[in-house]
């Protein structure tokens, strides 16, 4: 049953839900690139929301480089060189199905190139405050594991603790990124079984060489790290 507008306006969540189903279609290919869409009546009533929340959703996907809307010409999925990979909600899409290898492998090396240098500087550039977060994140993570998401939530907070550690508001502004990063291939590695060893070793070491105020230590294990980590996948 389609709902009157006054209802189905009330909710200030239901551009974002559909903003998120049509994002799961497109990232997971079911959209593809240059796939047109309906017309904004339509596609609101078939979704049974106004043409407002529609539009809202359409703007948030156009935001994200996921689709894009010309008079006349209608609203279309567009090239995937042009989607914002990186934005968190986008990553969080990516992963609802079954990602490219390749694309997981470019997150990693992503993270490759971030974060052992972002663990160089923390080294250098850190005070006890950094120090305790990330202890205090590893002691959570060891309490949970990161088989539930207080444990997964944890190993967030110790990675996203060492990027403002590094005193880089470049790099910080990276937080949520790398985060969805981590909190995304951690989960996929436990999709069709537990994960394949305990990851908190490496993670001591990274802490200990930030700890000492060892940039080289702290850049060698982060890197060792990650190469683990995405060694994980394949497993």
């Amino acid at each position: 049953m389609i709902l009157d507008d006054e209802h189905r306006s009330a909710s200030p969540r239901i551009h974002g839900k559909i903003a998120r189903d049509i994002g799961i279609e497109i990232v997971g290919g079911r959209r593809k690139p240059g796939d047109v869409f309906g017309g904004e009546i339509e596609a609101s009533e078939a979704l049974g929301v106004s043409r407002t929340a529609y539009r809202e959703a359409i703007r948030i996907l156009a935001a994200k480089g996921l689709v894009e809307s010309r008079p006349k010409a209608g609203t279309r999925v567009t090239p995937r060189s042009r989607w914002n990979l990186l934005d968190p909600e986008v990553l969080a899409w990516s992963f609802e199905g079954e990602p490219e290898a390749e694309f997981i492998r470019g997150l990693f090396e992503l993270r490759a190139v971030i974060e052992p240098a972002a663990a160089a500087f923390a080294a250098l550039r850190r005070d006890r405050h950094d120090i305790a977060e990330m202890a205090a994140a590893l002691d959570d993570m060891a309490r949970y594991g990161l088989g539930n998401a207080a444990g997964q939530d944890a190993d967030q907070r110790f990675h996203r603790a060492i990027l403002d550690a590094a005193r880089n508001e470049p790099l910080a502004a990276l937080a949520s990124t790398v985060g969805a990063a981590v909190r995304w291939t951690t989960r996929f590695k436990q999709r069709k079984h537990g994960l394949p060893r305990d990851p908190l070793p490496e993670h001591l070491l990274v802490h200990q060489a930030i700890a000492a105020g060892d940039a080289e230590a702290a850049r060698r294990e982060m890197s060792e790290l990650l190469r683990l980590a995405l060694a994980d996948m394949d497993k």
